[in-house]
């Protein structure tokens, strides 16, 4: 079976259609954006084109930076496992955001629930460990569910628990609103 080309009935140049996307994504540019600063470099297309390619390439182009991404090993995010819940409003309703960020500062996971207690703790923490094993540390604030939760679990690793021990979880870029650079409410 021949490698079908995605590019084949558009008269317009692979570069090109791959730049205006990724000018669009990778940039806080409007489409109408795109079309201005491609038409100073001489290439006339409209907005509507920039947004046709957009959704026509963009999930071929994540799927290719995907590939070339290169993913560390298993164990690469085993050491040290920050984890932090905080309220969000979905809907005008109160729902809490788990999320574990390893010692990186990289986000693992993230999960929305609706009650802050031992079950919501328990479901999070088999996922998270489901797709990266045990970590050697888990560094979390006074909430009570993740020690229930992990004896549960029968996790016989090593939980520090304290007020400034998680900072940086809580102080990962999610936890700001957009807008505003306010710091949301922490589940504390």
């Amino acid at each position: 079976m021949k490698n079908h080309n995605p590019f084949r009935y558009f008269k317009t140049s692979p570069e090109v259609i791959r730049l205006a996307v990724m000018m669009y994504v990778r940039f806080p540019l409007s489409l109408r954006n795109v079309e201005d600063l491609l038409h100073e470099r001489g290439i006339d297309i409209s907005h509507e084109t920039v947004r046709y390619w957009w959704n026509r390439f963009g999930p071929l182009f994540a799927r290719e930076i995907r590939k070339k991404w290169i993913r560390p090993s298993q164990d690469y995010s085993n050491w040290k496992w920050h984890l932090d819940e905080v309220f969000v409003k979905i809907n005008g309703e109160t729902h809490y955001l788990w999320r574990a960020v390893d010692h990186e500062g990289e986000v693992l996971e993230a999960f929305v629930s609706r009650r802050r207690d031992r079950k919501a703790a328990l479901v999070f923490l088999k996922k998270l460990m489901k797709r990266y094993g045990n970590p050697q540390e888990i560094v979390t604030d006074r909430l009570r569910s993740y020690r229930a939760a992990m004896k549960i679990i029968g996790n016989e690793t090593a939980q520090e628990v304290g007020r400034w021990l998680n900072n940086r979880c809580e102080n990962s870029i999610s936890h700001f609103d957009d807008e505003s650079g306010r710091c949301c409410n922490s589940g504390d």
